[in-house]
């Protein structure tokens, strides 16, 4: 790594006077994460001293903004070796935890809200270590959550995890932690969960059940249809509804919110009908976290389906009857919006199961004699 070096410079201002600040080469990043070449002093001397004090106030400024440049070219040099000073450890931890979920999907801010409540609001880079951090994985585990009362799933404690160790790496590499501490944390290992989904049957059999929260049934069933999650439709507006290139229809273009990936989806009829007439703002206002729980439990019930259904297995049932009417494992995984097509695969697996399933709806209805042999 280069070294950065540090020259004392000055630039005229008012008053028959020059500021002093501060030039690196190459440039530095500061505090807030930006790169930046200058630093001002907020010292000034006289550019032509006219008597013995202002030659006096020269020697004592110049000075002093030389130690300063001496400190600072120390301070580089120790960075570059890993040396974490005090002004370092006593910075923010929950303010620059904050800055960075502005760069990452949302899932980083539920994250942050977690370590928040964890922390009580209050902690340093200094406080970070392997004991605070190991109790901060326990704490996932066990906390409940404001929503439900319920502990977090497994695998959603281990995703928020696995966020906070990703930040804890950027922090060191950004030279803010004196080690890395991802490594000592264990990981939370992911449970193999059964994936709930609708069949082609209960599907129209829920569509034909009344609700009392309109909003709640259209977004439902927009999301077989689209195999959009919660978080894209609920944020889901007009603008992102457009004209089909080919004319013949309407699309959907969007960044989802989870893995900010541009997707395109191609809207059929019923999905259309279910946006209602066109607007301004939200295609669904109204739709909100608490509706789908209790509420989508009431309706799933009054549909006489008793399976252990979310709003997040509308998407299942969208990937799961895509893949059994035909579509391409590689074309469901565009649709889903997946980085990888290994994501999609286990989608495949279930229709293969239900395959086996409906072998048996075809039957010989006499008994097979094996001793018969065929002529």
């Amino acid at each position: 790594m280069k070294q950065t070096k540090v020259t004392l410079r000055s630039r005229p201002i008012s008053q028959n006077r020059r500021s002093l600040y501060l030039d690196y080469y190459p440039p530095i990043r500061t505090a807030e994460m930006k790169m930046s070449r200058r630093q001002s002093l907020g010292i000034y001397i006289f550019e032509k001293p006219r008597n013995s004090m202002q030659k006096q106030h020269n020697e004592e400024m110049l000075a002093k903004a030389e130690l300063i440049r001496c400190y600072r070219v120390s301070e580089l040099i120790n960075h570059n070796i890993d040396y974490i000073g005090p002004d370092k450890l006593n910075r923010d931890f929950l303010e620059y935890f904050k800055q960075t979920t502005l760069k990452h999907p949302p899932t980083w801010q539920s994250v942050y809200q977690y370590f928040y409540r964890f922390s009580k609001g209050h902690c340093l880079f200094g406080d970070l270590n392997f004991e605070s951090c190991s109790r901060f994985r326990e704490y996932l585990l066990e906390i409940p959550t404001k929503r439900t009362g319920q502990k977090l799933s497994t695998n959603t404690a281990a995703t928020y995890l696995n966020i906070f160790r990703s930040l804890l790496k950027i922090a060191y590499r950004n030279k803010l932690l004196r080690e890395d501490l991802s490594p000592s944390i264990g990981k939370i290992r992911l449970q193999e969960s059964r994936v709930e989904y609708l069949t082609q049957s209960e599907l129209i059999q829920l569509a034909h059940t009344p609700c009392d929260i309109p909003v709640l049934k259209n977004a439902s069933l927009f999301s077989c249809l689209t195999g959009l999650r919660y978080s894209d439709i609920s944020q889901l507006t007009w603008k992102d509804i457009a004209p089909s290139a080919d004319g013949k229809g309407y699309d959907l273009r969007i960044k989802t919110q989870k893995t900010e990936k541009e997707l395109t989806l191609p809207l059929g009829n019923d999905a259309l009908r279910l946006c209602g007439a066109p607007g301004i703002g939200l295609v669904f206002p109204g739709l909100d976290r608490n509706i789908t729980h209790h509420r989508l439990k009431q309706w799933l019930q009054s549909a006489g389906i008793k399976k252990k259904i979310t709003f997040h297995s509308f998407r299942h049932t969208f990937a799961v009857l895509q893949i059994a009417a035909g579509a391409s494992i590689y074309t469901v995984s565009r649709m889903l919006g997946h980085k990888h097509v290994a994501s999609t695969e286990r989608y495949a697996d279930l229709v293969d199961s239900i395959k086996r399933e409906t072998i048996k709806n075809i039957q010989l209805n006499t008994k097979t004699n094996n001793n018969v042999a065929c002529k």
